[in-house]
């Protein structure tokens, strides 16, 4: 059974950095795809960045020039670096990842943005 781990949410200032961390454990298969999705006070669960094997990246445009997404060197993890940090990013941030028409969902961590 794939489990999705996630970790690096927390509190953080205006401008401020966090790095999330996403891994794969008990999978054997290299994914085809990994991303990280959103959801807001409020508000409906969006894309943040996805991820390809192929190596092909996606932005939301609210966070274009400010978070990153990267695979990791160890098979089936994905990192999101977010940079210049604004209160409207404060969400639960969840990792998916998908192999072929199977998605596996992460359980979410909270960021929040606030001084």
């Amino acid at each position: 059974q794939v489990q999705l781990v996630e970790s690096g949410g927390g509190l953080v200032q205006p401008g401020g950095s966090l790095t999330l961390s996403c891994a794969a454990a008990g999978s054997i298969f290299s994914m085809s795809g990994m991303g990280w999705y959103r959801r807001g006070p409020g508000a409906e669960r969006e894309l943040v960045a996805s991820v390809t094997n192929g190596g092909s990246k996606n932005y939301a445009d609210s966070v274009k020039g400010r978070f990153t997404i990267s695979r990791g060197v160890a098979k089936n993890t994905v990192y999101l670096q977010m940079n210049s940090l604004k209160p409207e990013d404060t969400a639960v941030y969840s990792c998916r990842m998908w192999n072929g028409a199977t998605n596996y969902w992460g359980q979410g961590t909270q960021v929040t943005v606030s001084s």
